[in-house]
C-alpha cells in the first residue's frame, strides 16, 4: 500500500488556540488563502476579494441546506435522569427519527423522554447500529418546536460554557447557518458557505459569475472519523441530495458553454462528482451519495473549490488533498498556522484554483 494512502500520513499538528470558537461579527471579513495549483503559489487575501479572483466565465454552486436545532437536552420521564440527544434524520416513517444518544446501551426500549417541559416527547422504539430509533410526539409543527427548545448541533471542538453562554448560543442560531439556507435537514452547516454575505453574492453577479444552489443534507457521514489505517477501506454513510430543475439547467448550460464550475464546499463537490453532468436531465435529480474522495480520485466536474481548514485525518482534509495535491496542502496548512488563520467551522477560507 502506498505511503500516501495510510491515514497517519494525513495527520498534522495544530495549536488549539487556532480552533475558532465563535463566528466573526461580519461573515465576509475572514481571511482567504488562494492556492494556484498550476503555479504552486499561495497568496493571502480577504474573503471580500473573492469576486475579483474567480474567473468571470464561472458557475458557483452552493449548498442551501438548513441546519436543524437538533441538539436536545431533556430527561427520562420515569426516573427524571437527564439525557442529551441529537436528532440525525427522519426515517421513511412519519415522526420516526434516527438519533444519537449518550449512553444508549443503558437505556431500555420503551423508555419515554421529554424535552422543553413536555413540549416534545420521544419513545425509544429501536436501535440501528449506533443510533437510536425514536418515535416523536408533539403538537404543532416540529420545526417551530425545535427552534424554541433545540440548540444548534455545534461540532465538539467548539466549546460552550455551562451554564450556556446565552449570547453565543443566540449567535450560533444565526451565524451557524448560511444566508441562503432554505431546506431544513442538516445536522451541520456547509461551512464554506458561512463566509458569504448579500454583498458578496451581488458582487459575484455584477462580475458575470453565475450562481446556483443544490441541497445536500449534511449528516454524520461527513464527519464520521476514519477508523481504518488503510484509507480506501473507509465507508462513508450516505447523505441525501437534491438538484432542482433550475440548477440542472444552469449546470447543463455551464457545461455546454465550458464555464468553470466552482464548488462551494466539500458537500457540493461530493454531489457534483457523484453524478454525471453529461447525463443530467433538465428536470433535475435526487438521490443519496456515499462518495468518498481521497488522493488518487479524479475530478470530472468541479474546476475550483472554496473550503475551510479541516481537521487532520478527516474525510474533508483528504478531499482537499485530492483536489489540490497533498504536498501543496501540507505547505498551505503550515503557512496557515504561522499566519494565525482560524481553523474549522467558524474559521477562515481557502480558494483552490
Amino acid at each position: 500500500m502506498p505511503v500516501s494512502l495510510k491515514l497517519k500520513s494525513f495527520d498534522f499538528e495544530l495549536p488549539e488556540s487556532l480552533i475558532a470558537q465563535k463566528p466573526l461579527d461580519i461573515r465576509d471579513q475572514s481571511k482567504l488563502m488562494v492556492i494556484d495549483r498550476k503555479s504552486g503559489s499561495i497568496k493571502h487575501k480577504k474573503f471580500t476579494d473573492l469576486p475579483y479572483i474567480i474567473p468571470t466565465q464561472s458557475l458557483m454552486v452552493f449548498n442551501n441546506t438548513r441546519v436543524i436545532p437538533s441538539k436536545l437536552n431533556g430527561c427520562q420521564v420515569k426516573n427524571r435522569r437527564p439525557i442529551e440527544i441529537l436528532l440525525v434524520r427522519e426515517t421513511v416513517n412519519q415522526n420516526q427519527w434516527e438519533a444519537l444518544i449518550k449512553g444508549l446501551k443503558k437505556i431500555k426500549l420503551g423508555t419515554e423522554i421529554e424535552f422543553g417541559n413536555g413540549k416534545l416527547k420521544a419513545v425509544l422504539t429501536g436501535r440501528h447500529e449506533n443510533k437510536a430509533i425514536l418515535k416523536l410526539k408533539y403538537n404543532g409543527k416540529l420545526e417551530d418546536i425545535l427552534n424554541k427548545i433545540g440548540e444548534m448541533p455545534l461540532p465538539p471542538y467548539i466549546k460552550r460554557k455551562s451554564p450556556k453562554d446565552k449570547s453565543l448560543s443566540h449567535q450560533d442560531k444565526e451565524k451557524y447557518q448560511t444566508i441562503f439556507a432554505s431546506l431544513p435537514g442538516a445536522i451541520a452547516a456547509p461551512t464554506a458557505g458561512l463566509h458569504f454575505t448579500p454583498r458578496i453574492i451581488k458582487s459575484l453577479n455584477e462580475k458575470g459569475i453565475d450562481t446556483a444552489y443544490l441541497t445536500l443534507h449534511v449528516g454524520i457521514g461527513t464527519f464520521q472519523p476514519i477508523q481504518t489505517e488503510s484509507i480506501s477501506e473507509h465507508k462513508m454513510q450516505p447523505e441525501q441530495f437534491y438538484i432542482s430543475e433550475e440548477t440542472s439547467k444552469a449546470l447543463i448550460k455551464a457545461k455546454m458553454e465550458r464555464k468553470r464550475i466552482v464548488g462551494v464546499g466539500s458537500t457540493v463537490t461530493r454531489v457534483l462528482e457523484s453524478i454525471e453532468l453529461d447525463n443530467l436531465t433538465q428536470s433535475g435529480t435526487s438521490g443519496w451519495t456515499d462518495r468518498f474522495i481521497y488522493p488518487g480520485c479524479k475530478f470530472k466536474e468541479v474546476n475550483h473549490l472554496i473550503t475551510n481548514f479541516h481537521l487532520p485525518k478527516s474525510t474533508l482534509y483528504l478531499l482537499v488533498c485530492a483536489f489540490a495535491g497533498k504536498k501543496i496542502i501540507e505547505k498551505a496548512y503550515k503557512e496557515a498556522v504561522v499566519r494565525q488563520y482560524r481553523f474549522f467551522s467558524y474559521g477562515d477560507a481557502m480558494l483552490i484554483i
